[in-house]
């Protein structure tokens, strides 16, 4: 995840021209298989359909929320170290309509409740793959599962389908991967920045008086400064939770949580083997040539055995930025998928 709000992170890349803000459902690059919405004045993520908790083998506890056409193809949706999966509705937003949507947090994230510090790292991100998929299946119903994650949930799929397979397919937004075949220069870069956040999550700010100090600070962070209208509104509320002593809004992923999935990302990152995933995988990165403002884009363009491709002029938030623009990219890949299975 970006550098935190409340944090300052100096940086010697020189960031990106903040672009225009603009309504992410008008582009000219939205299928007719996802829904078309007007830019409203603030987001609000509906309440879902159903609810079920699903019980990692280690006690934690992860909320599933499912929302949009509980007859249509079923994907299921989950976000970066950090972050929480209602603060990307304006990307799965558009796929209500036509798509049976499961969304998770990452344990000790969002709606879930905090549990050992010790049982947060990678490795435990990749085993509860197979038992929320599982649980989807009993309490949802069985059907093929197209899993929809970006970065670190992404990158702990992505590890997970090269062991077993719980998904028909992947589509993967910015995975924080360096597989054989990366530049060095690349490696290089993703081990540096990603010890940079480790360190700066070590030092964010727990606590805020309210969403509105939060969502200051993410307006004037670098690292935000190409979100859709409304992203930093839906952040807050996905990110935040009252307080246990009443006082103001705390985080709900406890930062040294974030540090330790930050710090020990290098090694995960290189865990990937694709030579042995399980499933068909289509990864759509972030612009490569766009100077990083957080977390630089690893160029997968050269590597043959992936389905590649990027969005340009987005950063590591690529979802929260241009939501349509990268619901566009995926719909090859999935209508495809789906036309396979069925």
């Amino acid at each position: 995840m970006p550098p935190a709000p409340g944090h300052s992170q100096s940086r010697s890349t020189q960031r990106p021209q903040r672009r225009s803000r603009r309504d992410p459902a008008s582009t000219s690059g939205q299928r007719n298989s996802t829904r078309q919405v007007s830019q409203p004045a603030r987001w609000e993520a509906p309440k879902p359909l159903a609810t079920v908790e699903a019980h990692m083998a280690d006690g934690s506890r992860i909320v599933l929320r499912r929302h949009g056409n509980t007859s249509g193809p079923r994907l299921v949706i989950s976000h970066c170290n950090g972050f929480a999966a209602d603060a990307y509705y304006p990307f799965w937003s558009l796929l209500t309509d036509r798509f049976d949507v499961v969304l998770f947090d990452l344990r000790n994230h969002g709606w879930n409740p905090v549990g050992r510090g010790e049982d947060h790292h990678v490795g435990t991100f990749v085993e509860d793959h197979a038992t929320i998929a599982q649980a989807i299946d009993r309490h949802l119903g069985d059907k093929p599962k197209i899993g929809v994650f970006h970065s670190v949930s992404a990158q702990s799929a992505l590890i997970h389908a090269s062991r077993e397979s719980a998904y028909s397919a992947l589509v993967l937004f910015d995975p924080v991967v360096c597989p054989p075949g990366c530049r060095p220069e690349d490696v290089e870069k993703v081990d540096k920045v990603l010890g940079q956040l480790g360190q700066a999550a070590l030092k964010r700010r727990e606590r805020f008086a309210s969403l509105e100090e939060f969502m200051d600070r993410v307006l004037r962070a670098p690292g935000f400064q190409l979100l859709c209208p409304g992203a930093p509104e839906l952040i807050a509320r996905a990110t935040l939770r009252p307080a246990a002593d009443g006082d103001g809004y705390e985080l709900c992923c406890p930062r040294e949580y974030e540090a330790r999935v930050s710090l020990e990302g290098p090694r995960w990152a290189r865990a990937a083997d694709l030579s042995r995933v399980s499933c068909p995988v289509k990864i759509v990165g972030s612009d490569p040539t766009v100077p990083f403002s957080f977390l630089p884009t690893v160029d997968l363009r050269e590597i043959l055995a992936l389905d590649y491709d990027f969005v340009p002029d987005t950063t590591h938030l690529l979802q929260l930025e241009q939501p349509a623009e990268c619901v566009a990219a995926m719909m090859p890949f999935v209508e495809r998928c789906i036309a396979e299975a069925s």
